[in-house]
């Protein structure tokens, strides 16, 4: 294993092991230049990553797809337990990063295996729930969507299949973010680029029976999802103990856990867990009122989304790294580069925000008229692209803020409460109010919900400004 790391990764693996002890510096950043290279490392690789996942996840739906509308919708069924899944592991990691980056930054290098020994336990005892359900009872989830028998049965083959990978999934994840932490991010992108890669290959080997392999159909997506889970497993797994990082589990020490320590873990990473699912449900609540207008209104909204979501991906990039960077600068102390370095990140994100949204409202008519839908339809998308492009500067910011500032400082419950206090006091309450009540065109109705993002920079900003996020959670665990 160890030659074949170095054969994959022979300069980076050097380079990541110097970043390692290398990353933090003493004293004030030089300057703007060293401070967005610093964040540029960090973020560059997550929202490439971000990138390539929302591209080849576009690609799988289409190979999917050419098997018939049975097929897509058992599948889609199917990946609503992998959504759950996602997002449980995302809010324990996300939780877990800020302390990853923080005890980093202080060089409490010693804790970091706590740290990932919590993480794990928990991510591991989710996804096993989970993937305990979809294994020995897959047609029970796909029963609240359906009663069609052959779509169940398609269902509940594909899902034995992957349930086994929900825990392959839950260890890279945690892995990756562990590796983000110490300044090595690109890590996570080539074990996710040789993932991917491997997945839309066996894709189109199993589902149409390429050659010697047999035509598997729906079933083979779910054995090319599996096996490409659990390369992209043994990557970060097997990057992460050969480079003897400090946050490898290599004793029984890393599961004692004081309760002082589980304690502010817990209050950390509740809210960011909370917060995720909270505004899972505030999204698909804002369905449900789109629905109100008709078909082709949903259908206009999965269009517009699916373009919408590539203009975000350097926005979400750009919150993950800034969760990152932030936290080892106040790990070690550094409150006035802490300050100096989100203003900066805050303004470069409003700036990357104003280029998306002009980009978005260009291309609109051009990306929405690749689907295979009505004239109708495509006009509708577009004018709704043209809403989202309006608020995207506004959106990059929020992302930076909930997402990054605020989470760097430990700053959890804030965050928490300002976003899903804006999804579900303003967002969902006007998806109803203008499709349900006032029947606007589905354009309205978006531009109606879009003002909660107005509402988050209203909560968040002043808090931002306060300095209260500012925290250090690097301390002793025993203390």
């Amino acid at each position: 294993m160890a030659d074949i790391l170095t054969l994959t990764f022979p300069a980076r693996n050097k380079r990541c092991i110097a970043n390692k002890r290398n990353i933090i510096n003493d004293g004030l950043m030089d300057s703007k230049r060293d401070f967005f290279r610093r964040l540029s490392a960090i973020a560059l690789p997550i929202m490439l990553q971000n990138l390539l996942s929302s591209s080849l996840s576009f690609i799988d739906t289409l190979m999917i797809g050419q098997l018939g509308s049975d097929q897509i919708a058992a599948v889609g069924i199917a990946n609503q337990i992998f959504f759950l899944v996602n997002l449980f592991i995302f809010g324990i990691a996300s939780g877990a990063s800020i302390f990853f980056s923080q005890y980093y930054g202080a060089g409490r290098h010693k804790d970091l295996e706590n740290v990932m020994g919590l993480a794990l336990t928990l991510s591991l005892a989710v996804s096993t729930v989970f993937a305990a359900v979809s294994f020995f009872s897959p047609k029970l989830p796909v029963s609240l969507f359906t009663d069609d028998p052959f779509v169940t049965a398609i269902s509940a083959s594909y899902q034995r299949w992957v349930a086994v990978s929900y825990l392959f999934f839950a260890v890279s994840y945690v892995h990756s973010i562990a590796l983000r932490s110490v300044g090595c991010a690109a890590v996570p992108l080539v074990a996710s680029l040789i993932s991917m890669t491997m997945n839309m290959v066996g894709n189109a080997l199993l589902i149409f029976g390429i050659g010697p392999f047999p035509k598997l159909g729906a079933e083979g997506a779910a054995i090319a999802t599996m096996l490409s889970r659990l390369t992209e497993m043994c990557i970060v797994m097997g990057y992460s103990y050969h480079g003897r990082y400090e946050f490898r589990i290599h004793s029984h020490s890393a599961f004692r856990w004081s309760p002082a320590f589980i304690s502010v873990y817990i209050k950390t990473c509740l809210p960011v867990l909370l917060n995720e699912v909270l505004w899972s449900l505030g999204m698909t609540a804002y369905k449900i009122g789109y629905s109100k207008l008709g078909v082709d209104a949903l259908a206009c909204i999965n269009v517009s989304e699916s373009i919408a979501n590539f203009f975000f991906i350097f926005a979400m990039g750009l919150g993950h790294g800034t969760t990152i960077l932030l936290g080892q600068i106040l790990g070690k102390g550094d409150t006035r580069e802490a300050k100096s370095g989100a203003s900066l990140i805050l303004r470069t994100a409003f700036a990357i925000g104003c280029l998306m949204g002009l980009s978005m409202a260009l291309t609109a008519p051009l990306f929405a008229g690749l689907f295979n839908v009505s004239d109708e339809i495509r006009n509708m998308a577009s004018r709704c692209l043209f809403i989202k492009s309006a608020f995207q500067p506004l959106a990059n910011m929020n992302m930076v803020l909930v997402v990054g500032i605020l989470r760097a400082g430990g700053d959890t419950r804030y965050a928490l409460f300002a976003e899903t206090s804006c999804v579900w006091l303003i967002g969902v309450p006007m998806a109803f109010l203008g499709t349900a009540v006032l029947h606007l065109p589905i354009y309205a109705a978006v531009a109606m919900t879009s003002l909660d993002e107005a509402g988050k920079l209203l909560l968040c900003y002043p808090r931002y400004r306060s300095e209260k996020w500012i925290k250090s959670l690097a301390k002793p665990l025993d203390k």
